[in-house]
């Protein structure tokens, strides 16, 4: 049987996020296969109707779907998808695979972060708030090449389905809530791991990816830093790089 591989991209995204990465990896034989996460590819207020529960369920239902039909199955998760496959891997311990991890957001802590963000939780309190307070996606757009970022925000005005122009603070407290689940139990992570994080990324600091490959351990885990880029490191200036790096890392096993 074929090897497969299953891609996750991150909050508010779709495969978008993945850049070329489906098609570099389909090069060396692997077979791939992306999914949605529910709440996403309609409208962000579909955000407001879904717990971190159903995005975990949505990735463990398709994980356990590809190994009835492949010997091997790797995780590929970006951003909120990183901690999702890191997590599936967690419960099902999986082994047959391995587990790339790129820009993941367990720390929101990166230089673009508003100030009052640390606030957050306060309003979680307040169902209302949490459904109707938006947090809207604004320059750079986790995108440091310039020509790059124009297009994407010629997007965005166009109101292109590729990315959601603003989120509910729904979203963000599944995602604490998330981060809070992967954080407790790393070191049931038994496959091979590669963490890929941009220095500058301006979500999430290099801080996360250090903490999970402490958390996996080292000799689990091995970590690339990125120089060149913003969140979004498929599409921006390393996306090159974040290729060449998976593609064989993965290699290895087929």
């Amino acid at each position: 049987m074929t090897d497969a591989v299953l891609l996750v991209h991150g909050l508010g995204g779709t495969s978008y996020d993945l850049g070329g990465l489906p098609m570099a990896l389909q090069k060396i034989g692997l077979v791939v296969h992306t999914l949605t996460l529910p709440g996403h590819g309609g409208v962000p207020t579909d955000l407001n109707h879904v717990v971190m529960e159903d995005w975990l369920q949505a990735v463990a239902d398709q994980h356990a779907q590809l190994l009835q039909t492949h010997r091997v199955v790797h995780l590929v998760g970006m951003c909120m998808g990183a901690l999702l496959v890191c997590e599936v891997a967690q419960q099902k311990q999986a082994s047959s695979g391995k587990l790339v991890l790129l820009a993941p957001t367990l720390h929101l802590d990166g230089w673009g972060m508003p100030w009052y963000h640390v606030f957050r939780r306060l309003h979680y309190v307040l169902p209302w708030l949490r459904t109707s307070f938006r947090i809207k996606e604004e320059h750079p757009y986790g995108i440091k090449n310039a020509r790059l970022r124009a297009i994407v925000q010629k997007r965005f005005e166009r109101g292109d389905s590729f990315h959601y122009g603003w989120m509910p603070l729904q979203s963000i407290w599944q995602l604490d809530r998330l981060r809070q689940k992967v954080m407790q139990g790393l070191s049931r992570v038994t496959a091979p791991t590669l963490v890929m994080h941009p220095r500058e990324d301006e979500y999430a600091s290099v801080r996360s990816a250090q903490f999970l490959c402490a958390g996996l351990g080292t000799d689990k885990a091995q970590l690339v830093i990125l120089e060149n880029s913003y969140h979004m490191v498929c599409v921006d200036n390393d996306r090159g790089i974040v290729e060449q790096q998976v593609v064989e890392f993965l290699r290895g096993s087929i």
